[in-house]
């Protein structure tokens, strides 16, 4: 079993920046990938970012390129994300996720249904 915890969540203004960090215990080698996602109030949860732990290859969703930053600590066993220039859509509950799959298919990283642990996740707000 894994758990995940979220936190660094908080209000900002826009423009400004806020790091969220996500800390992994338990069976930590059992995942490959971990990523974050975010959900607005009334709307489907959507992928924002994601990090392989061996190698360090990442994905991002087209909303946040060039603004946020995933990274990993693997010796904390932590995924970070950087947000910079924050825009007052980015207002969202931010979740952790980790997935068990070693591989993925066409667009598979960014689907909801490809992770197996969720933390609880860390509302973040941007005031306009």
């Amino acid at each position: 079993q894994v758990q995940l915890v979220e936190s660094g969540g908080g209000l900002v203004q826009a423009g400004g920046s806020l790091r969220l960090s996500c800390a992994a215990s338990g069976r930590t080698s059992s995942f490959y990938v971990m990523g974050w996602f975010r959900q607005a109030p009334g709307k489907e949860r959507e992928f924002v970012a994601a990090i392989r732990r061996i190698g360090g290859s990442t994905w991002y969703a087209d909303s946040v390129k060039s603004r946020f930053t995933i990274s990993r600590d693997n010796a904390e066993n932590t995924v970070f994300l950087q947000m910079n220039s924050l825009k007052p859509e980015d207002t969202a509950v931010y979740y952790c996720a980790a997935s068990s799959r070693q591989t993925f298919g066409r667009s598979a990283i960014y689907g909801v249904t490809s992770y197996d642990y969720w933390g609880q996740g860390t509302q973040v707000t941007v005031s306009s």
